[in-house]
């Protein structure tokens, strides 16, 4: 079981079902979320900004990441976090989640080292279970 899980997604009923699911399967002790890139830049932010030597922050293990949203979508959120400016976060995996799979977008988040893989909306147990594998 993972620690924390960062969904960022700009559909609620998305967030929610993705909620319902890694609880069910007991995949996350905890669940937290952004409706946009911008939204998730932030809370690394916050988490670079108020960590203590003595207590480190809790961060996400995994990050869910949709790729059309406003303000900040998915591709402009991977190129700030794959910037010098979050290099202490280069060891959080990202799980693209796309309601399209086109085959454009898989090469292009390749490009991307902390991408582990490209999956299609909705999150399910089985894929859960198939990341548990991949996170070993």
């Amino acid at each position: 079981m993972l620690d924390q899980i960062l969904c960022i997604d700009d559909d609620p009923i998305t967030l929610m079902l993705c909620k319902k699911v890694i609880i069910r399967s007991s995949f996350s002790s905890e669940i937290i979320t952004s409706q946009n890139g911008e939204e998730a830049l932030n809370f690394f932010n916050t988490i670079k900004h108020t960590s203590n030597k003595n207590k480190p922050i809790v961060q996400p293990q995994l990050i869910f990441l949709d790729l059309n949203m406003p303000v900040m979508g998915g591709w402009e959120f991977l190129d700030y976090f794959n910037s010098t400016d979050f290099e202490e976060f280069n060891t959080i995996k990202v799980v693209v989640l796309s309601s399209t799979i086109d085959p454009e977008d898989l090469e292009k988040s390749k490009k991307y080292p902390m991408v582990i893989d490209f999956l299609s909306k909705p999150i399910t147990q089985s894929m859960l279970e198939y990341l548990k594998d991949k996170l070993k």
